[in-house]
C-alpha cells in the first residue's frame, strides 16, 4: 500500500506547486501593470473634466491657428517697407489674448511645446499630455483648413498657407534656431509660468504677458537674424506646422522634422537645466 501511496501523493502535489507559481506570476504581473498604469495618470482617460480641458484645446488650438495665420500672412502682404518687423506684434497680440481666456481652463498649452514639458516636469499626467498634443495636432488640422477654404488659392500657393518652412536657410540651421528660440521660449516664459509662488505675485495677465513676449521675441529674433527672404521664422509649435503640411504638402514635408525634433531636444535640455535653478534667489 505505502508503494502505491507515495507516487500518488507526489502526483498531487506537483500540480499545486506549478498552480501556485503561475498565479503568483499573474499577481506580479498586474502589479506591474496597475503601477504603470498609475505612474502615467490612465485614469484621466475616464475623467469628463480632463475631457473637457481636451476640448478647449482642440477648439483654442483651430481658434489659433485661423486668426494667427490669417494675421501673418496679411502683414506680410501689406506694403510696409519690412513687413515682417510686424509678425512679432501679431503674435504678441493674439498669443497674449488666448492664453488669457485658456490658461484658467486647460493650462493654455495650444503646442506640443508647452504639454511636452509640463508633463516632464509633473505638471500634467502622461496620458492628459497624449490627448492634449493629439486635439492641439487636430485643432491645427481643422484651423488651417478653415484658412485653405476662404483664402485665395493664388494667396495660399505664395505664402504655402502659412505653413513652417525651411526654404532659405537650410536643415541645420532651421533646426539650431528652432532648439534655440524654443529654449528662449522656455527659460523666460516657462520658468515663470511654471513657478507657483511668482505667478500669485504677478497675476494671471502678468505671467501671460511674459509668455507672450517670450513667443514674440523668438519670433523677432528668427527672422531678422539670418537675413534671408525666404525664411518665415520659428515655429514654436509642430502642430502648427503639421496643418498646413497635411494640406499643402510640397515644400511644407521638406525638413518638417526640424519643427518636431528641435521642439524636444529644446524641452529636454531645458528640463535638464531646471532641475539646477536656484530655489530662492538673492535678496534685492
Amino acid at each position: 500500500m505505502e508503494l502505491i501511496i507515495v507516487p500518488h501523493e507526489a502526483d498531487h502535489k506537483l500540480p499545486r506547486a506549478v498552480g501556485s507559481g503561475t498565479e503568483s506570476r499573474t499577481v506580479e504581473t498586474n502589479s506591474l501593470r496597475q503601477r504603470f498604469l498609475a505612474s502615467i495618470g490612465a485614469h484621466e482617460y475616464f475623467s469628463p473634466e480632463m475631457w473637457r480641458a481636451a476640448l478647449t484645446e482642440f477648439v483654442a488650438t483651430a481658434c489659433l491657428m485661423f486668426t494667427l495665420t490669417s494675421s501673418i500672412i496679411s502683414c506680410l502682404d501689406s506694403h510696409e517697407v519690412d513687413p515682417k518687423l510686424l509678425v512679432p506684434f501679431a503674435v504678441f497680440i493674439i498669443a497674449f489674448l488666448f492664453l488669457m481666456v485658456t490658461v484658467p481652463l486647460s493650462g493654455g498649452h495650444m503646442s506640443p511645446v508647452f504639454t511636452f514639458i509640463a508633463a516632464l516636469k509633473g505638471v500634467i499626467t502622461l496620458a492628459r499630455a497624449s490627448i492634449y498634443i493629439l486635439m492641439q495636432c487636430v485643432g491645427s488640422i481643422v484651423g488651417f483648413l478653415i484658412i485653405k477654404t476662404v483664402m485665395d488659392h493664388n494667396a495660399s500657393q505664395k505664402y504655402s498657407l502659412g505653413g513652417c518652412t525651411t526654404h532659405g536657410v537650410g536643415t541645420q540651421t532651421a533646426l539650431m534656431l528652432e532648439f534655440v528660440c524654443t529654449f528662449v521660449v522656455l527659460f523666460v516664459g516657462v520658468t515663470v509660468a511654471f513657478d507657483k509662488k511668482r505667478c500669485k505675485e504677478l497675476g494671471l495677465a502678468m505671467v501671460c504677458l511674459v509668455v507672450a513676449g517670450a513667443m514674440a521675441l523668438a519670433v523677432f529674433v528668427s527672422i531678422t537674424v539670418t537675413g534671408k527672404s525666404g525664411y518665415a521664422g520659428v515655429g514654436l509649435n509642430p502642430a502648427r506646422c503639421l496643418g498646413p503640411a497635411l494640406l499643402q504638402g510640397g515644400i511644407l514635408w521638406d525638413g518638417h522634422w526640424v519643427f518636431w525634433v528641435g521642439s524636444i531636444l529644446a524641452c529636454s535640455v531645458y528640463y535638464c537645466f531646471s532641475l539646477n535653478l536656484p530655489k530662492e534667489g538673492l535678496p534685492l
